[in-house]
């Protein structure tokens, strides 16, 4: 969102309608580049100013992936530099919330971040053990998409850390993930984020998408987007997903050109009310057969029982093949430490 659109949105008299009505939330988006340090005051100085906060009103802060723009134009030096300026000011207001008084406030309506960018340029970097350090990267060309998600979700870990000790909100990672591009994008939102955006390659990788289904990692999809960008209402996975029983939301994706009601009419899908609660039952959230009653959904104790037994196998069926292979590994490098001792005779 621009800084024009967040002040018509989000005046003081818009906040109020929502803080009335009680039961409307908004989750608006920034973006915060790491071009210099003073990025992060500068918006929370506006957001001070304009009072664009309320209970009613989240912040996602988006990071976009140009690291190699800002390079070439000699803005960073290297990637670490850019790290250091998106991520060293939160520090600095954790540790001490009277040197950045403003984003001290504002960090506390942020719920995450987002990584974006167009998922379909060519990488030139496969991300490895060999692959530089980002205080050494000084390449033209930019960072995979992985790397970027690796050391954001590194530094966010001990950023939250220190956050939970002191007792301040933390974040979550929720990047665009899986919209177009290779499909280890995937894996690396699988293996690092709390939930992603869109998703849409799952349909072509069914191992993923049942990892992500045992996960239950949140997709936030959005078919009117898609539409107009990747791909078309009829090829658009989110009825699949949702009947396979993955955890999939609708987003508007950017709210000044789509809407909702076009892809709930497109799908049959109808809205959660107070019926649907009412007849899923007070426990509903629980896990197994404790969740239901009977007497309202009509779907016996037993088949509850059968769902929940059958993720626990799988669940346990994944772990267990984890753990075999860490064991091989560690037999493995044991075996190779015990020829390489040189024998006494």
């Amino acid at each position: 969102c621009s800084e024009a659109y967040v002040n018509r949105c989000m005046s003081p008299s818009v906040m109020a309608d929502l803080e009335e009505s009680k039961y409307q939330n908004v989750e608006l988006r920034l973006s915060i580049y790491g071009r210099s340090r003073d990025e992060w005051d500068k918006l929370a100085q506006w957001a001070v100013k304009h009072q664009v906060y309320s209970d009613n009103v989240r912040w996602l802060v988006q990071v976009p992936r140009l690291f190699d723009v800002y390079h070439t134009k000699r803005q960073l030096s290297t990637f670490q530099e850019m790290l250091e300026n998106i991520f060293l000011p939160l520090f600095e207001a954790t540790i001490n919330p009277s040197s950045h008084p403003d984003l001290h406030l504002y960090l506390q309506h942020v719920v995450g971040f987002d990584s974006v960018d167009d998922e379909s340029k060519p990488e030139q970097h496969i991300f490895n053990l060999d692959s530089p350090l980002p205080a050494n990267w000084i390449e033209e060309d930019n960072p995979p998409y992985s790397y970027y998600l690796y050391y954001m979700y590194a530094n966010m870990t001990v950023l939250n850390h220190l956050r939970r000790k002191r007792n301040f909100n933390t974040f979550v990672l929720r990047p665009h993930c899986g919209e177009a591009g290779p499909i280890h994008h995937l894996v690396s939102g699988f293996m690092l984020s709390e939930n992603i955006s869109h998703g849409l390659l799952l349909r072509k990788a069914p191992v993923l998408q049942y990892l992500y289904y045992l996960a239950q990692i949140g997709i936030a999809m959005s078919p009117l987007s898609n539409n107009s960008l990747f791909l078309s209402y009829h090829r658009n996975p989110l009825p699949e997903y949702l009947s396979r029983g993955l955890m999939v939301s609708l987003s508007t994706d950017d709210p000044l050109q789509f809407h909702f009601t076009k892809v709930i009419l497109h799908f049959k899908l109808n809205c959660c009310n107070k019926m649907k609660s009412y007849w899923l039952g007070p426990k509903y959230i629980k896990e197994g057969q404790e969740s239901n009653d009977i007497r309202r959904t009509n779907v016996p104790d037993i088949r509850l029982a059968y769902r929940f037994e059958t993720m626990c196998e799988e669940l346990n069926l994944i772990t267990q093949a984890v753990r075999s292979e860490e064991l091989e590994t560690i037999e493995e490098e044991g075996s190779l430490c015990m020829s390489a001792v040189p024998s006494d005779q």
